[in-house]
């Protein structure tokens, strides 16, 4: 039975890759049959530049606007990067859809060097992330790794200035905005574990649009639900936020979910702790412990702690 044609509201940050995350469900719902129109907004997280995330609240600045937005009315859904989605929303609000995942991975991006290693001694490397920081520093502890803020084509213009060697941002926000050819070697999991969430687009409501989750039922990817459903999990367990030195990658083997995680200290040079599980996983709930059972094992190996 299809559903019926409603009219939707997207609130949407005003930036460049935050459209295109935007226009590209108003698309899929336009095609389902429903009226759908933007409200662009700009937030926090957009206007506090000359600060690290983690040092002014994390990645939740992102979507706070955007929430106030559902709560008063003025909009009906939100799209959001689920890497920048805290793991706990607020009461009252829930993830209605995760859709099918792009390319999860980290990409190496510079005008000199092919790849990290090519990176000289000392060369400095830019990046928003503590997770980023950690791994680099594991890969490269004789390069200096700089903090990067600012939207996709900021950092980009940075890195043109030469104010850095290279630059780490996720492959598929350079996907999206047709900026593929920027990317000069993708990392792989084993050398750069992703974030959780990475790549995935989630969509939230207030938690009583009943009529917004059938909506939304057709765009939503079951498999890469439970698999980020099972990132965010370790996440959550380990302390629930998105600006944490934590990865955490979740892979399908079969009909069984593979995931490993790796923390970091951000203050100062240790090893990486690891883990990872697997089982056979069939709904959110049985993702959900998959995550907590590798944020167990992170936790007896001394994980959580300074950082």
């Amino acid at each position: 039975m299809s559903t019926p044609s409603l009219r939707i509201v997207i609130a949407t940050r005003e930036s460049r890759l935050a459209l295109w995350q935007a226009e590209h469900v108003q698309h899929l719902l336009q095609l389902q049959g429903h009226q759908v129109t933007l409200l662009g907004m700009t937030t926090k997280g957009d206007q506090i530049l000359d600060r690290s995330l983690s040092k002014v609240g994390g990645k939740g600045l992102f979507v706070k606007e955007l929430e106030v937005a559902l709560e008063e009315g003025r909009a009906d859904i939100a799209v959001h990067s689920l890497k920048d989605v805290p793991m706990d929303l607020p009461e009252g609000f829930a993830l209605a859809c995760v859709m099918e995942r792009e390319d999860p991975s980290d990409a190496f991006v510079s005008p000199r060097y092919a790849t990290l290693a090519d990176v000289p001694q000392g060369g400095v490397v830019g990046t928003s992330s503590l997770r980023r920081t950690v791994l680099l520093r594991a890969l490269r502890p004789d390069l200096r790794i700089e903090p990067l803020r600012g939207n996709l084509d900021t950092r980009l213009r940075k890195l043109d200035e030469g104010q850095f060697d290279a630059i780490v941002l996720a492959s598929a926000g350079l996907m999206r905005l047709g900026l593929a050819e920027r990317i000069r070697s993708r990392f792989t999991p084993d050398a750069m574990l992703p974030a959780a969430g990475q790549g995935a687009l989630g969509i939230e409501i207030r938690a009583d649009r009943a009529d917004l989750v059938a909506a939304l039922a057709p765009l939503a990817h079951t498999a890469t639900w439970q698999a980020v459903a099972a990132e965010r999990a370790v996440s959550r367990s380990m302390g629930g936020s998105c600006s944490m030195p934590l990865a955490a990658f979740a892979t399908w083997q079969g009909r069984q979910l593979q995931i490993n995680a790796a923390w970091g200290n951000a203050d100062q040079p240790a090893p990486l702790v690891t883990a990872s599980a697997q089982a056979a996983v069939t709904d959110l709930a049985s993702a959900t412990a998959l995550g907590e059972q590798v944020a167990a094992q992170l936790q007896s190996r001394g994980a959580g702690g300074a950082s």
